[in-house]
Order: C-alpha cells, then sequence, then structure tokens
C-alpha cells in the first residue's frame, strides 16, 4: 500500500517562527537552558508533599480550580504572600497573585494585555532570550540599555526615555531583571532602584519586574524589590518556582494591581495552570523552602567556582568574565575573533551544547563574541570536563585559547 503525506504548508499563516527540529536527547555536556541542580532536588521531600496533600485535598481535583478560583491554588497563593514579604518586602493578598504554567505564560499575559504591533518597549540590551524573542514575533520594538556590573544604567535610560518622548513615542513598559539578571547576574542597588522608579513616573512608563533568580543569591541577602518599592502601583511583578524548586514542574506567578489583573486573567484561557504541580509546591514550600534554597545556594556556588577554574585553566586570559554573586548563569567574553553562532554548531557536533550571545541580547554585534553558560545541572567532573573540550573547539575554529 502507497502512503502519501498531506502537504500543510499552504495552509501555514505568514509570521511563523521557524519549523522546531526533532529532539535526540540531550549532548554529553549540557551548558544551557534554565535546567537545575538535580542532585539538590528536594525528590523526598516532594514525594511526602504529594502524599500528605492528596490524601487530605485530593477530591478538590474534581473541579477546575480547586475550590480556590481562577487565580490559582490558594494556599500556593498564601505562602507566597508571606514569601514575598519576608524575602522581597512585597505587601500583598492573595488576591493580587495569579498562578501561571512558568513565568512564560506570565511573559504572555503581560504582552497580550499590553502590546500591539508596532508598540515600543524597553529592555535591558543583555536580556532573557524568550522575552526578546516574544517582542520580536508580535512586532515590538525593543529598545535595549546597556548595564554595566551594577546593572541597568540609569543614565543611559534617561537619555533614550527623553528621545522617545521628543519623538512622541511613549513606551508601553519598561522589562528589567533588577536581582541576579539574566544573562549577566548583576544586581541593580537600592540608589538606582529609586532612580528607575522616579524615572518611569516622570515619563508615565509602568515597570515589568522579572524576579525569578532573586532567590538564589548567595549571601542570601537582596535589595527590595521595585513592586515593594514603588508608591504608585505602576509595577508588574513575576516570579518563578523553577529555579528553586524544579523547572519541570511549571509554576510561575503574576503580582499585580487587581485594575490590570484583571485583564490578564480574563486572557488566561486555559481554564487553569496544573493542579497537581500548584498543590504539592504548596505542600513543601510552607514547611521547607526557606531550609531547601540555602542548600541549593551552597550546591550552585560549588558548581560556578568550578566553572571558573576550569575557564581559568583551558582558556586563561582569552576568557573574561565576573564572579557573579549568584544564579545559574555565567555571562563570558570571548576574544573578539570568536563568532558565537558559528561556535555553536561546532560545538553541538562535539558534544558540547552553549548558549551564543547574539540570541541573549538586542545589541547582537556586541554579543558575538560572547556565551551563556549554565552551570547547575552537570556535574563538577562534567563542568571541568566540557569547558576542556569547548576549549579545544574553539581553538581548532578560532584560534582561541591560544
Amino acid at each position: 500500500m502507497t502512503t502519501t503525506t498531506f502537504d500543510f504548508t499552504p495552509l501555514l499563516p505568514a509570521g511563523l517562527p521557524p519549523a522546531a527540529a526533532r529532539w535526540n536527547g540531550r549532548v554529553k555536556y549540557d551548558f544551557t537552558g534554565g535546567n537545575n541542580d538535580p542532585d539538590a532536588l528536594p525528590l523526598e521531600g516532594l514525594i511526602a508533599a504529594a502524599d500528605a496533600v492528596l490524601r487530605r485535598e485530593g477530591r478538590t481535583l474534581s473541579t477546575y480550580g480547586m475550590d480556590s478560583g481562577p487565580q490559582g491554588y490558594r494556599a500556593l497563593r498564601e505562602f507566597l504572600v508571606g514569601k514575598l514579604k519576608r524575602d522581597a518586602a512585597i505587601g500583598c493578598s492573595a488576591d493580587d497573585i495569579l498562578i501561571t504554567s512558568g513565568s512564560l505564560q506570565a511573559l504572555d499575559l503581560v504582552n497580550h494585555t499590553l502590546l500591539a504591533r508596532g508598540d515600543t518597549v524597553i529592555i535591558e540590551e543583555d536580556c532573557y532570550q524568550g522575552s526578546i524573542n516574544r517582542l520580536l514575533r508580535m512586532g515590538v520594538t525593543p529598545i535595549g540599555i546597556p548595564l554595566d556590573r551594577d546593572g541597568l544604567r540609569i543614565d543611559a535610560l534617561a537619555n533614550v526615555l527623553a528621545d522617545l518622548k521628543s519623538k512622541g513615542i511613549r513606551p508601553k513598559y519598561i522589562y528589567t531583571i533588577p536581582t541576579v539578571q539574566n544573562p549577566t547576574a548583576t544586581i541593580l542597588p537600592p540608589e538606582r532602584r529609586t532612580a528607575l522608579l522616579k524615572l518611569a513616573a516622570e515619563y508615565g512608563v509602568p515597570l515589568f519586574e522579572d524576579d525569578c533568580y532573586a532567590d538564589l543569591i548567595w549571601s542570601g541577602e537582596r535589595p527590595p524589590a521595585l513592586y515593594a518599592m514603588s508608591e504608585r502601583s505602576d509595577v508588574i511583578y513575576i516570579g518563578s518556582f523553577s529555579k528553586t524548586i524544579a523547572p519541570a514542574l511549571r509554576v510561575g506567578y503574576i503580582v499585580a494591581p487587581w485594575a490590570i489583573m484583571s485583564r490578564m486573567l480574563a486572557l488566561k484561557t486555559d481554564a487553569g495552570s496544573g493542579a497537581l504541580e500548584q498543590m504539592v509546591l504548596a505542600e513543601y514550600c510552607t514547611a521547607h523552602f526557606a531550609k531547601h534554597v540555602p542548600v541549593l545556594r551552597k550546591s550552585l556556588r560549588a558548581k560556578l567556582v568550578t566553572l571558573m577554574e576550569s575557564l581559568r585553566e583551558h582558556f586563561g586570559a582569552a576568557a573574561e568574565f565576573d564572579d557573579p554573586q549568584g544564579g545559574i548563569f555565567l555571562w563570558v567574553k570571548l576574544p573578539d575573533g570568536v563568532d558565537a553562532l558559528k561556535l555553536f554548531p561546532l560545538a553541538q557536533a562535539a558534544g558540547i551544547a552553549i548558549n551564543p550571545g547574539p540570541e541573549w541580547s538586542v545589541n547582537k554585534a556586541r554579543a558575538q563574541s560572547r556565551l551563556r553558560l549554565c552551570f547547575a545541572n552537570l556535574s563538577h567532573e562534567e563542568i571541568s570536563q566540557g569547558v576542556a573540550a569547548l576549549a579545544d573547539v574553539c581553538r581548532r575554529a578560532f584560534g582561541f585559547p591560544a
């Protein structure tokens, strides 16, 4: 019997992203993504939490919303109220929180509520790839603001805001990751946060604060969130459990005033994010989150040290980087003669996965020789071996390290 394949191509609308490649498994040395430390994942605690909460409240799974309504499992939102107050100085109620399917859905809800094709937004020059790509696919123009070792440069932001105003352009929001920025891992100091809020108020532009990495500061001490410092309710705040518990659970959240929360909730038409994940997280985190996170930080810091030592050993002066104060990424500058986008497939062929810098920046030329390396998921031995293998590939392709 002869079979033919139906051609869907003529039916596809314009503007779709390129087709995805089939997944053929992870490479041996995977320095990509936001994957976390498997040994620090609190597996036994999650198993116990799942058993306890299902025995106690499992029958609420028979209803959409688990008797907690469309904003998510009430106990998880109540946990977040206390956590956000304690850690980020955010004062809010459970009714100010919307549980989402990861922070990516939170990004989508904010964008589809506020943005239309042709709009302009301000973001950090080196920034989360998922944020950049979403804006470009929507036909929105992202204006990048350079960063230094203390994060977003307020002087550059002031100049951009003034220039846009002179052209009659009002940005829809200023997107920032002020606490352990992705990919640079910078932390915006309190005085810059104050200046940022003042500028946003002066130009009437709301702030979109992404706080997904803030729990992973090695010292355990962080500045107050922009949301907490604002006196005008002009900040939308998002967070995630992906970096502190497990990315595969896909649980994030939004904190926002009801005036805008109600519009986002109307767009969240998935009948609710995964219920079991929310129930297990609430059960586990209420009792164990404050003890778990310091253990995770210690493990991640040790892996970062291994990565930095390996880079110094195998790349020498050819690899430039700052020692980050937290997070799961290292933002590495290689010599200008290295093209990270060309290095990527060569490394992939050798069993090494890297994130090329241009994919994480709106200034692709400046980021041409940069890499974002995630150190969380690999073992110490794999980090050392992977860096040695990457140095060999880079040397053969570009002559660096010498």
